[in-house]
């Protein structure tokens, strides 16, 4: 990050670049960018919720179809994955952290229907939309309004 009156380059704790986004100030792209968060993290909340609500059945048809040992607990994982991190990205807190960790659980459900439908489409959209999203909000974080953002303005006070 460059100082624009010294013109020497400033050093990012590693809080903020981990918290810090990459955004502008226009307030329309800023309302657009809390939406998606919202909408993004919003909608995942009901896959949480399906993994909980009948777990032995995801594991048995899911998790152990795609070859994981240990399918209860990796359903477990899956679901409260979902469902800490759509919180918290709808909140822009630990953003980037939820994002990837929201990535890695559409990868693997990309992986589930690539092996079980091939590249029938239907299957693919959700999950792939999905990580498209959190490969969005892992690379640039969650916009100005946001908890990341907020505690990043009370590290530089």
């Amino acid at each position: 990050m460059e100082n624009t009156q010294t013109g020497t380059l400033a050093k990012k704790s590693f809080v903020q670049a981990l918290l810090e986004s990459k955004t502008t100030r226009d307030y329309l792209f800023q309302l657009l960018w809390l939406t998606i968060r919202v909408i993004a993290g919003g909608l995942m909340i009901h896959n949480g919720l399906d993994k909980l609500a009948d777990v032995q059945g995801f594991a048995d048809n899911v998790v152990s179809f795609i070859g994981f040992p240990y399918p209860v607990f990796f359903t477990y994982c899956a679901a409260y994955v979902e469902l800490i991190g759509a919180v918290f990205i709808i909140f822009g807190l630990m953003t980037r952290l939820s994002a990837g960790a929201l990535l890695f659980a559409m990868a693997v459900a990309i992986f589930f229907h690539l092996k079980s439908d091939g590249l029938q489409i239907a299957p693919l959209e959700t999950a792939s939309l999905y990580a498209a999203l959190y490969a969005f909000f892992l690379v640039n974080g969650p916009g100005q309004w946001s908890l990341d953002e907020w505690i990043v303005k009370q590290f530089k006070a």
